[in-house]
Order: C-alpha cells, then structure tokens, then sequence
C-alpha cells in the first residue's frame, strides 16, 4: 500500500520517524468521526470495518496504542468493542478527555474527581432547555460532563445558537468550559482536554513521535499540544483529520486528511505496512 498524501514536510518527518523506530511511537485516536461514523444517536455508534484489526496490527510495533475520547472510558471499550480483541491487549482508553484512564491488560477504569458543578449543572438543565425552548434537545450525561446535543432537531444549527449564551451562563455559575462541537455543547469541567491528556501520555511513555487522529473541534486541543511539543520537544508527529464532523480549523491545521473513518483505516493501514517493510 502506498503512502497516504501528506500535506507538510513535519507530517512527512513525522511519518517517517514512526517508520524507522516505531518503538517509541505512540499512535491516538479519537472515537467517534475516526473509528466509527458519526450517528444521530451516540449509544449507536460502533467501529468501522477495518478499524480495531488496523490499531492491532500496529499495536505488535509500536510502544502504545490509545483512544482518546470525550465518552466515559467504559462506554467507550464497550461501544468500540476493544476488550479483549486479538492483539489490544495493551490498548489504553483515555474517557472523559483524559479524566479516565482505562487499561486493557487490567481491564480497570482509574479516575479524577468530578466538580461538584457538574451535579448542579445535571439537575439544572432539563428546566433550562425548557426555558430556552428546546426541551427535545438531547442531554448525553457522560457522569464528568454533560453534551447537549441538537443534531435530531429540526432546526439542529438555529437550537444550538439558542443554546449557547444560556449555556455560558450556567458554565460561568457552576464553574465549569463550554466546549462547542458538532451540533454539540458541552460542559465540562476546567483544566481537562485532550491536550492535557495527550501531553501526559507523551510524558508517561517516553514518546519520541506520534499519531494523532481527531475530527471535531475537541481535537483543536490534541493537535495544538502535539504542535507545541513538535516545536519546544522535537516530537515527531503525524497530524490526521477527518472531515467527519466539517471542523475547518482542524481541517486546516492536518498533516494528512481523509473523508471518513474508512480513510482512517487505509492511513493506519498504510502505516503497518511501511514498518513492516523496513
């Protein structure tokens, strides 16, 4: 399989230093938009076809393979399907944007403390749904943060701008982020992102480069950690984007981009098959 286009000349080092040593490579992704196609109603939401068997293949050369998500660890492991497949037995699954910590040698969850606003926030917003006019509006309740989510709405882009400053509103009283996303907000509690918990998984294993696979703009935050250790640390890097989710910036600030978590299979797939070939 030939290498996939990439876009800028860290890519192409990036791709190149997993290549030669890919024992201090650590490849992440995102779940929802990277391993499995987005879907109006997230309890749906599994991998496609190709996907798991991609990151396991990889997993046999490099130090550590790792999904990070906004999804509670455990929701995650179960909806990907990663417990106990063949070769993921050192499979690491960062939920919550790195609040949780789930190993698949252990089959454990670790986890931080959540905020007392996120209680207050759960009781409060079913009434301010209401209020705004948009109760039908759908509350995924991740335990450390809640995602109103408006994709299934009529008017899912006009609920969502009705939405937003009550939303800032509640975030600035229970000190919590307001976090936009696809037809998503979401709160979320101050100091946590995907940034934050790449940057630990960076420090914990050693890495020397990386592979990251996000598609929304939650991922703004791993790519921009990942940026600022290519350019303070020399990590080597390999910035992948779907256009799943239409997230421009993130888009824009790609090494490589593919349409879909198809696309994300044929790039890691690409990438176990220039290892192996060295």
């Amino acid at each position: 399989m030939s290498t996939p286009v990439i876009q800028t000349e860290a890519g192409r080092d990036g791709w190149e230093a997993i290549v030669s040593d890919p024992s201090s490579a650590v490849i992440t992704t995102d779940f929802d938009g990277v391993l499995a196609p987005l879907v109006e109603d997230p309890s749906r939401s599994r991998p496609v076809e190709g996907s798991l068997d991609a990151l396991a293949r990889l997993a046999r050369s490099v130090q550590q393979v790792a999904i990070v998500t906004g999804r509670p660890a455990l929701v995650a492991t179960e909806l990907s399907g990663v417990s106990g497949h063949p070769g993921l037995g050192g499979l690491v699954v960062l939920g919550h944007y790195g609040l949780e910590r789930w190993e698949a040698a252990t089959g454990k969850v670790t986890s931080e403390p959540v905020p007392p606003g996120v209680e207050t926030a759960r009781q409060r917003l079913p009434e301010l749904l209401r209020e705004v006019g948009v109760p039908d509006a759908f509350i995924e309740d991740k335990d450390s943060s809640l995602a109103v989510h408006t994709r299934r709405l009529d008017d899912p882009t006009g609920a969502l701008e009705r939405l937003r400053a009550p939303l800032t509103a509640l975030a600035a009283e229970t000190a919590l982020r307001l976090e936009p996303g696809n037809l998503v907000l979401e709160l979320r509690p101050p100091g946590i992102d995907k940034g934050v918990a790449l940057r630990a998984l960076i420090e914990s294993t050693g890495a020397r480069s990386i592979l990251y696979a996000g598609d929304d703009l939650g991922d703004l935050a791993a790519f921009r950690a990942i940026q600022e250790q290519r350019d303070a640390a020399g990590l080597h890097a390999v910035l992948l984007a779907t256009r799943s989710s239409n997230a421009t910036e993130l888009i824009e600030a790609a090494d490589v981009v593919v349409d879909d978590p198809s696309g994300v299979v044929t790039v890691l797939t690409a990438l176990s098959d220039a290892i192996s070939a060295r």
